[in-house]
């Protein structure tokens, strides 16, 4: 994942911290990753980092945001497709999957940074507030889930803690070498059990 040809210097420099603390953060986790070690993988000074970021919190709270977007981005697309809600609870666990095997600093962020070290997110990423782009997108799942009569109506967290509980297990008995077959090949079977736990019965 590059920084775009199209950004100005200062937005790709930003980038290239943010995708380096992304996965010094997820391989050595948040306070043993300095800025100096940052810095020094990017062949700047810590002068001139503190000129993007005005410290690791904020930076880390940039990252998580990043990371939410990315996510979102893939999920809208989905959302957007002509496709049965059915076949849009795949293409999500699919592209999660993906996510995990392509870009695992991703999904491990959440479980060594963000879950981790809450009190570096509390006062700036309250609620929902810096992983909102991949949350709407969910949320906007289920809204049309429900309005087409394919899901049952209920608490949206509920819903959302059956689905991501589900991919979250699964990507953690990946990285645990705990499945006996890759992690792409479960997509069909637990896509097919989250809609049927979520699925209005009829």
């Amino acid at each position: 994942m590059e920084p775009s040809e199209s950004m100005t210097t200062r937005e790709r420099r930003r980038k290239e911290i943010i995708l380096e603390s992304l996965r010094q953060f997820a391989e050595r986790g948040f306070h043993k990753t300095t800025v100096p070690d940052i810095a020094n993988s990017l062949n700047m000074s810590v002068g001139n980092f503190y000129n993007y970021f005005k410290s690791k919190e904020v930076l880390a709270q940039e990252v998580l945001k990043f990371i939410s977007k990315h996510l979102g981005d893939k999920i809208r697309k989905v959302n957007e497709s002509d496709i049965s809600t059915e076949k849009k609870v795949h293409s999500i666990v699919s592209l999660y999957f993906e996510t995990a095997i392509e870009q695992p600093e991703m999904i491990d962020y959440f479980l060594r940074v963000y879950l981790s070290n809450r009190e570096v997110f509390q006062e700036e990423c309250q609620g929902m507030a810096c992983v909102s782009d991949f949350v709407t997108e969910i949320m906007i799942f289920f809204e049309e889930g429900v309005a087409k009569g394919d899901l049952k109506n209920q608490d949206f967290f509920s819903a959302f803690g059956l689905f991501m509980g589900y991919l979250g297990g699964m990507v953690f008995l990946n990285g645990e070498s705990i499945l006996p077959k890759p992690l792409k090949e479960y997509a069909g079977d637990v896509a097919d059990n989250i809609y049927n736990a979520l699925k209005l019965e009829r």
